[in-house]
C-alpha cells in the first residue's frame, strides 16, 4: 500500500529527531521514485517547516497542553508538530485536513487516548490561533529565540557579536526558503546553452548574482533525473561555495591541493577553471567520501582530480612544497547552512566551536608547509562565526609574517560595496547576500 505524503514526512522527522539524521539525507532515503512532485513538495515543506519552527511550535504546544512536553510520546509529539505547522504556518492547507490527517497518523502510531489528545489539542489551537501564536516575552533574546526557533545560547552569542537588529534579520532569513543553486560545467556546455535546455523541461531559472558559473532554480523537483545532470553538465553547489574556486583563480597547469575536499564540488570547480590541465590533489579523511569525489569528477569529466585518504590535522611530509595553490575548506560549525539544514542549530553546542577552532588552526599550520613560495592559500568555511573566520585568519598571519592577504575585488562582480574584498576576505550572510553564510580569505606565501 502506498504511503501518504504525511506518513513519509512523519517517518523523516522521526528519523531526524530520534537519530540526529541530516534532513537532506533522510529525505533522500525515504522518498521513493513513484511519488508525485506535488506530494514531494508537501513532504519537504512539512519537514523543513517543522525543523525551522521547532522551538516556536514547542512553545505553542506547552501553552495548549496540560501534559508537559517531556511526557508526550516522541511519535505523538512529532504528529502534533506536523499538525500545528500545517494549521498555523501553511495557508494552502485547510484546517479540517490538517486536523484529520494528524488524527489518522495518531491512529497508526498511538492508541485511543492519544488520538483524542491530538484531536483536542489541534482543534483548540485552530479555534484560538492568535492566542497561541502570541509570544509574551519582553526579553529580546528570548523573543528572537522562540519566534525564529534558534537555541538561546546561539541567539545570545550573535546578539553579543552583531547586535539585536542584525540577529533578528539573520534568524528570520535562516527560516526562509533557499532556492537551489547549480554550477554549470563549462568543460561540457555553456551557461546559456544549459539554461535553454533546462527551461524546456519547465524549470524556472535565473543567473547567480556573484559567481560566473551559477544558475538558480526556482522549482528543482526531479532536476537530477534530467539527461543533462547524468551527462555532467552541472553539479548542485551554492553560489557562495562556487566563489571559492573563482577567488582562488588557479592557472592552467598548476598543482592544487584541496585538503578537506569531499564531496568534491570545489575540487571539480578548480579543475574546470584550470580547463582540465594540471593536477588537483583531493584529500579527505573517509574512504566513502573519497568515492563521492571520484563519482562527481567522473560524471563532470574532470580528469585531473587525484584523490587520496588523509587526515588534514596530521602533518604529511610527502606534501611539503608540492602545491601552487592550497585550499583549506575547513570543518566548521556550519551555521551558514541553517537555511538548508535547519537541524544544525540543534545538533551543535557552544563548546563545539572551541574544538573546531583548534582543528582549523592545526590544518592551516600544516597547509602553509605544503605551499610553494609565491603560492596562494585559500581558507573558507560555511559559518558566520568570527572565531572560525576573520579572527582565525588574522591570528594565522600574525604568527606567520611570510603570509599576507591578497586583494581579489577584480574576481567577483556584484560585491562592490564590500570593502573587505580589497583586504583579501569576504563574509557572506543569508539576510544580506541571499546565499549561504560563508567566509573566504585569500593569502599569498611571500617567502
Amino acid at each position: 500500500m502506498k504511503e501518504s505524503a504525511r506518513e513519509l514526512a512523519f517517518k523523516i522527522l522521526y528519523d531526524i529527531f530520534s537519530n540526529q539524521a541530516f534532513s537532506n539525507i533522510s529525505i533522500k532515503k525515504h522518498l521513493n521514485k513513484g511519488i508525485e512532485p506535488k506530494e514531494e513538495n508537501l513532504i519537504r515543506e512539512i519537514v523543513y517547516g517543522v525543523l525551522e519552527n521547532d522551538l516556536y511550535i514547542n512553545y505553542i504546544i506547552s501553552k495548549a497542553s496540560k501534559t508537559p512536553l517531556k511526557k508526550i510520546h516522541p511519535k505523538i509529539l512529532i504528529i502534533l508538530k506536523m499538525g500545528i505547522y500545517q494549521l498555523l504556518f501553511m495557508d494552502r492547507i485547510p484546517s479540517r485536513a490538517a486536523v484529520n490527517e494528524s488524527v489518522e497518523l495518531a491512529k497508526i502510531h498511538g492508541h485511543k487516548g492519544t488520538v483524542g489528545f491530538v484531536n483536542g489539542i489541534l482543534r483548540n489551537i485552530d479555534r484560538n490561533n492568535n492566542k497561541f501564536l502570541e509570544i509574551r516575552e519582553k526579553d529580546k533574546s528570548n523573543y528572537i529565540s522562540i519566534k525564529f526557533s534558534h537555541p538561546k545560547w546561539l541567539v545570545d552569542r550573535w546578539i553579543n557579536e552583531f547586535g539585536d537588529e542584525f540577529t533578528e534579520k539573520l534568524c528570520r532569513a535562516n527560516n526562509s526558503y533557499s532556492k537551489l543553486n547549480i554550477r554549470v560545467n563549462s568543460l561540457k556546455t555553456s551557461k546559456k546553452e544549459l539554461k535553454n535546455k533546462l527551461e524546456k523541461y519547465g524549470f524556472n531559472i535565473s543567473d547567480g548574482k556573484y559567481s560566473d558559473d551559477i544558475l538558480i532554480i526556482d522549482n528543482p523537483v526531479r532536476l537530477t533525473e534530467t539527461e543533462e545532470y547524468k551527462l555532467g553538465y552541472f553539479i548542485i553547489q551554492d553560489e557562495s561555495s562556487a566563489l571559492v574556486g573563482q577567488i582562488m583563480d588557479p592557472k592552467e597547469g598548476s598543482t592544487v591541493l584541496d585538503l578537506c575536499s569531499a564531496p568534491g564540488g570545489k575540487s571539480t570547480h578548480i579543475g574546470q577553471l584550470m580547463k582540465n590541465k594540471g593536477r588537483v590533489l583531493s584529500m579527505d579523511f573517509y574512504e566513502h567520501k573519497i568515492k563521492l569525489i571520484e563519482e562527481n569528477a567522473r560524471r563532470l569529466g574532470v580528469d585531473i582530480v587525484e584523490t587520496f585518504v588523509g587526515d588534514a590535522t596530521k602533518f604529511n611530509e610527502s606534501l611539503v612544497n608540492i602545491a601552487d595553490y592550497v585550499l583549506v575548506d575547513a570543518p566548521c560549525s556550519g551555521f551558514g547552512l541553517i537555511r538548508r539544514k535547519p537541524e544544525i542549530k540543534w545538533n551543535r553546542k557552544e563548546e563545539d566551536i572551541e574544538e573546531l577552532v583548534k582543528i582549523q588552526r592545526s590544518i592551516l599550520n600544516n597547509a602553509k608547509e605544503y605551499l610553494k613560495v609565491g603560492g596562494i592559500l585559500v581558507y573558507s568555511t560555511c559559518t558566520i562565526e568570527k572565531e572560525e573566520n576573520i579572527k582565525m585568519v588574522n591570528q594565522f598571519i600574525e604568527e606567520n609574517n611570510n603570509f599576507r592577504l591578497v586583494n581579489f575585488e577584480n574576481l567577483v562582480d556584484g560585491l562592490e560595496k564590500e570593502e573587505s574584498l580589497k583586504q583579501g576576505f569576504i563574509q557572506l550572510y543569508p539576510h544580506i547576500h541571499n546565499t549561504d553564510g560563508f567566509f573566504i580569505a585569500k593569502m599569498m606565501k611571500e617567502r
